[in-house]
This record gives structure tokens, C-alpha cells and sequence, in this order.
């Protein structure tokens, strides 16, 4: 049985019935799923946070840490678990200083070993790598180069801060991830574009074995 996790990202769109299938997917991937993102785009601050709390309250009745994606003023003011962060979103350190000692802090580091040595002496929580696979989610460049599994394999070897894995995954593909000793698999699409039950107990069988 593996350690790897599930880091669940939101689709753009948390209206409607999104709270609910957050519900089923957290139930169904107890144990499984310790994180969610919360990553809309193109809302003010206070819209923002409207959407954010119905999200944040399930996320804390089932234990998983909400996490914002870009923005530490938001995290701030939700008094949320934490935030990620781009590599043009500030750095760990003066979120540190904002979040406090308790915030936990991700960083997006692509494919370079680089970023992810900096980020970690920066004090960042977790770093994240991808995309590993084709993805909607993550944007990159056209030029933006691909990861392998030799920089998740160097990085779980050499350092101790937890690694995410990202872009594209589901549960056809992330056994290579898992075996490579990815500690999380970020999904979004593979979970959202669908059934979430269905897509969360597919990637628990591959997952759990």
C-alpha cells in the first residue's frame, strides 16, 4: 500500500452544486484525500471569499487543509490552512511572515530542481512539479519543459519536504508517479469532469494496492 495522497484542485467554477460534490468526494476519499485548492480566477477578493466558505467549512468538517492557490492576502483573510504559490506569486518567506508559522506553503516548481532547492530553503512546505501530462488546469508555455520521473525519484531521495505531483493525471496514469514516490498527486479535471465518487474510488484502487 502506498503513502501517496490525493491533493484535490477546484475547477474554475465552484457555483451551483459544487459544494455538494465536494461533500461526496471528501466522503469518498477518506483517508485518501488530504488537501484541497481552492483556484478561481478572475473574481474580486470578496466574491472570492464568498465562494471560498461554504468549501472551507466541508473541507475542515472532514479534516483535509484548504490551501488557496496564488494569493496570500486571501489565505490570509480566510484564515485559511494555507496557499500556493506560482513562481510569480511572491515568496515563501514573506508568506511565512504573513500566514505565520502554522500556514502551509506550496510553490510550483515546474521540472527544475533549481526552483524546488530554492523554495525549500525558503521555507516553503511542499514543492510542487509538473505538468507530467497534458493538462487544462496548469497553464504552461508551449516551450515549458516536461518533468520525469528521475526528478520525483531525486527529489524524495535527497530531501525531506513532501513533493507534489501535477498536470494531467488520473487514475490510468499515476501508478508511474506513485511508484516514483510522488507523497501527493494533484487532480482536478480527472476528478471534476466527471463522477467524483467514481473518479476518487478509481484512483483509490490504483492508489491503495
Amino acid at each position: 500500500m502506498t503513502d501517496t495522497q490525493l491533493y484535490l484542485i477546484s475547477p474554475l467554477d465552484v457555483t451551483g452544486d459544487f459544494p455538494q460534490r465536494l461533500e461526496r468526494a471528501l466522503v469518498a476519499g477518506k483517508g485518501l484525500v488530504t488537501a484541497f485548492q481552492f483556484r478561481v480566477k478572475g473574481v474580486d477578493s470578496h466574491e472570492a471569499a464568498a465562494l471560498a466558505e461554504p468549501l472551507q467549512a466541508i473541507c475542515a468538517a472532514h479534516d483535509v487543509a484548504f490551501i488557496v492557490n496564488d494569493s496570500v492576502s486571501l489565505a490570509k483573510r480566510l484564515k485559511a490552512d494555507g496557499v500556493h504559490l506560482g513562481q510569480d506569486d511572491g515568496s515563501p518567506r514573506d508568506a511565512r511572515e504573513e500566514l505565520g508559522r502554522e500556514g502551509q506553503i506550496g510553490v510550483t516548481c515546474h521540472a527544475s530542481r533549481h526552483m524546488a532547492m530554492d523554495a525549500g530553503e525558503a521555507g516553503a512546505d511542499y514543492v510542487a512539479f509538473g505538468a507530467f501530462y497534458p493538462s487544462t488546469t496548469k497553464d504552461k508555455g508551449p516551450d515549458a519543459e516536461v518533468p520525469d520521473l528521475e526528478l520525483l525519484q531525486w527529489w524524495t531521495q535527497i530531501f525531506e519536504i513532501p513533493c507534489v505531483a501535477i498536470g494531467g493525471i488520473t487514475p490510468d496514469n499515476c501508478a508511474p508517479l506513485i511508484a516514483a514516490g510522488a507523497d501527493f498527486l494533484a487532480v482536478s479535471g480527472a476528478v471534476w469532469a466527471g463522477d467524483e465518487v467514481a473518479a476518487i474510488e478509481a484512483f483509490a484502487k490504483v492508489m491503495q494496492r
